[in-house]
């Protein structure tokens, strides 16, 4: 057999060998997802995450011709769940569904088991929705102007509530306060249900609360000063936001987001991201985030990760600031 033939009997071997990772992975993709998707939620059942997570795999299931799951893993925050997915496979059948607290935690937990920017892949930020700045109504205030004049005449005098130390609420409080040079001290409570109580017991006198308040406030129980998304929430529709206050820097929304683990094709991630895309755009979908107070997204990868980006360094800078979870 002389020189050319060998050659080409090579050639044609290795146009018969399978593929290399790479080739294999464009396989891969081009065929995802060819068995069921398990997307885990870090928390228990019935909270607004695994709602969320439970409005769009029917839709999911459909569009990708598999069948998509949710496994909830709750624990430590959230971070059990997360954990386990940046430490999963990166080939798309493990998938994440977590709030916009995942950009909260590098800044205040020294102890993740991962490294959110470098082990896990975002892939779209489904949802997003505002928190409401709630008042008591015998607090002699009705903007947030009001507010921060107040607590500046009251250095250290009015409380203000959360869901506990370390909660959305707490953080975003602390935002306000760093932004607005007031002073005001935390009441953490086991949960959003009891801070709402205090609040309406006038044992706090402001609470950042999830929209689960509207109806003390059409009740006259509590009184809202501000909503904390880019618009006016449809269900209070007389309450202006922070930003047309004067405070957009002083607020921060509510988002729920999905991931993937780094690593994984983009491929692969593009196609789940458009699948939620198409999700959320569903009548019933949106109706059923209206409910629990948010109004659908379906972000493009880039998106999701500039806005998990701008989080994370927010959060950095109001740790560096001196805030801790003490």
């Amino acid at each position: 057999m002389n020189r050319r033939t060998l050659i080409s009997v090579a050639l044609a071997a290795m146009a018969a060998a399978p593929m290399g990772p790479g080739g294999a992975l464009a396989q891969d993709a081009q065929s995802y997802p060819e068995r069921p998707v398990t997307i885990v939620v870090p928390y228990s059942p019935g909270g607004s995450t695994d709602a969320v997570a439970r409005f769009i795999v029917p839709i999911l299931s459909e569009k990708l011709g598999q069948p998509f799951t949710v496994e909830n893993k709750p624990g430590a925050a959230g971070t059990i769940g997360t954990d386990l997915v940046a430490k999963a496979d990166p080939d798309g059948y493990t998938l994440l569904v977590h709030t916009s607290v995942i950009g909260i935690h590098p800044a205040f937990k020294s102890n993740l088991t991962y490294d959110t920017k470098a082990d896990l892949a975002p892939v779209s930020i489904v949802a997003t929705g505002p928190f409401v700045l709630n008042a008591n109504p015998q607090l002699p205030v009705d903007n947030v102007d009001e507010l921060v004049a107040y607590a500046k005449e009251h250095p250290g005098e009015l409380n203000f509530g959360s869901a506990g130390a370390g909660s959305s609420g707490h953080l975003i409080t602390e935002l306000f306060m760093e932004s607005t040079g007031t002073e005001m001290v935390h009441i953490p409570y086991a949960g959003g249900g009891p801070s709402q109580v205090g609040l309406m017991g006038n044992e706090v006198q402001i609470v950042f609360d999830t929209l689960t308040s509207v109806p003390f406030i059409e009740e006259g129980r509590l009184k809202a000063l501000a909503v904390t998304s880019d618009e006016r929430w449809a269900g209070l529709p007389d309450v202006p936001t922070m930003e047309e206050q004067g405070y957009g820097d002083a607020a921060a929304a509510i988002w729920i987001g999905a991931f993937a683990p780094a690593g994984t094709p983009d491929e692969i991630v593009q196609k789940v991201s458009d699948a939620i895309a198409e999700a959320v755009k569903s009548e019933t979908v949106i109706e059923q985030l209206f409910n629990v107070g948010l109004v659908p997204v379906g972000s493009t990868p880039a998106e999701a990760k500039e806005r998990l980006d701008q989080d994370i360094d927010r959060w950095q800078a109001l740790a560096d600031s001196g805030v801790t979870l003490e």
